[in-house]
């Protein structure tokens, strides 16, 4: 029981969201350090691989957001100086 348990908790730690965009990069870059250490056994090596994807995903689509929201404050000035030339 205590294995199933302790499963489910490293299953929901890894999906856990960070506070931040800035809080996912540290604790990536925090992860690589401890998986380059070579002191970790395998199933926390995993743990951490998938703790990892997670916040590479986060990442990217925060990214992928604030990108999106950039663009159309872009448009939106440029449809307002179009608009102040005619």
């Amino acid at each position: 029981m205590t294995t199933s348990k302790t499963s489910a908790d490293s299953a929901s730690q890894a999906t856990t969201p960070p506070a931040s965009f800035e809080a996912a990069v540290a604790e990536l870059e925090a992860l690589v350090d401890v998986m380059d250490s070579q002191n970790t056994g395998l199933d926390q090596l995993l743990t951490d691989y998938k703790r990892g994807a997670f916040l590479v995903k986060y990442c990217r689509d925060r990214l992928a957001v604030v990108r999106s929201e950039v663009a159309q404050i872009e448009n939106d000035l440029l449809r307002d100086t179009q608009e102040g030339e005619q």
